[in-house]
């Protein structure tokens, strides 16, 4: 088998972490910082520690708190206008996969020219952005490990994926303590949306020993703490486990990509401004289901995982448990059993299967996928059928 890894992110875990990020960024003789957050987390007094850190060190930062959810290219380059005003050398992004999203989007843009629509695709970005710090107060996107940004198309509501090397943060601070404030349908949320990214990234055509590998581990982590983090929300052991779970899922996918689930999940969020872990966690098990027939072994991995006693039974049966694990978990979790009840009309069901075949995710599912497999998925998700 052939394959690559490469991962030059730095990550600090533990407890307590992020109230060192003056202490880390110091090394790197960054004078100015640009933080860039959204108004929950300002709301909810998560800064004061880490300015205070920064300030320490003689670091001057500046808040950039305009994140929106499912990020524009217009509030990207509102953020990059804000840092350049500010005269900032550095960014930290601070809080969930948009905040991350955004401050990747305005670090690359401060040294490259156009917008950031312009770079859509794999390799275009000719020239390293700024130093980035990802601080992520969510467990789910490991965009703190990933070398993607998704952007919004306004005009054509489509999220555009822009991939580079130069995306990857220089350093992840998982500070569980960040999480302990979420609440439940956020946990639930994000955390289906981090269980998403590992399994898909297991059977993605695209895996290798290594990507697999911490994408199994992440499935056998969050089965195992996933519903602790949501009903007890305060238990800080589940916490870290699920946020070290979401990074190692980011490891993962940003080696192998993903599947079928992401390639629709981003054009619902696009055309119906649907939050991204939640379209996810919706779609997947349809998705694990239509995939089945192309890794089974693989979905009896995932099975076993997923704590199901898959002893004495077929690699078929041991799929579907998998699948049966997955729907008993959204429902445990609150989270809508089809994308009709997240807001999905089918009146837009040519553009969402036209706007998901563009997605590179298509091709390196495990199942061979053309516009009518999408159509029937999309069509069975709404519908809570299973028929596929």
């Amino acid at each position: 088998m052939d394959y690559k890894y490469f991962m030059p992110t730095q990550v600090e875990c533990g407890i307590g972490t992020s109230t060192r990020t003056g202490e880390y960024l110091a090394a790197s003789r960054v004078r100015k910082v640009l933080l860039v957050t959204d108004a929950g987390i300002i709301k909810a007094n998560m800064l004061e520690n880490m300015i205070e850190s920064l300030e320490a060190q003689g670091i001057t930062p500046d808040i950039y708190d305009k994140v929106e959810p499912n990020p524009s290219a217009e509030s990207i380059m509102n953020g990059l206008s804000f840092l350049n005003e500010a005269g900032a050398d550095s960014v930290v992004a601070v809080g969930g996969g948009s905040s991350i999203d955004t401050a990747k989007g305005i670090a690359i843009m401060a040294r490259n020219t156009g917008n950031i629509l312009d770079y859509e695709g794999v390799g275009k970005i000719p020239n390293p952005g700024l130093p980035l710090i990802a601080i992520p107060t969510t467990a789910g996107t490991g965009s703190e490990v990933t070398p993607s940004t998704i952007v919004t198309n306004r005009a054509t509501s489509f999220k555009a994926a822009v991939i580079s090397p130069y995306l990857y943060p220089k350093l992840a601070i998982l500070d569980p303590s960040l999480t302990l404030k979420l609440p439940q349908p956020i946990t639930a949320a994000t955390g289906m949306d981090a269980l998403t990214h590992a399994i898909e990234s297991y059977t993605s055509k695209g895996a290798s020993p290594l990507s697999q590998a911490f994408a199994l581990s992440a499935i056998k982590m969050i089965a195992h703490n996933i519903e602790k983090a949501y009903f007890s929300g305060t238990d800080l052991h589940s916490r870290e486990q699920m946020l070290v779970a979401s990074m190692m899922a980011g490891a993962a996918f940003a080696q192998s990509r993903l599947g079928n689930v992401h390639a629709i999940s981003h054009t619902m969020g696009g055309i119906f401004n649907i939050a991204h872990g939640i379209a996810n966690a919706s779609l997947l098990p349809y998705v694990m289901k239509f995939n089945s027939p192309a890794c089974l072994e693989r979905m009896a991995d995932i099975a076993e995982a997923l704590g199901c006693d898959t002893a004495g039974g077929s690699v078929q049966e041991a799929a579907e448990m998998a699948i049966e694990k997955v729907i008993r978990l959204n429902q445990r979790l609150q989270i809508p059993s089809n994308i009709k009840d997240l807001g999905v009309e089918l009146d837009q069901l040519e553009k969402m299967v036209e706007d998901s075949m563009r997605s590179g995710n298509v091709l390196i599912n495990p199942r061979l996928t053309i516009a009518r497999d999408i159509r029937h998925i999309i069509e069975c998700a709404y519908s809570g059928s299973f028929d596929l």
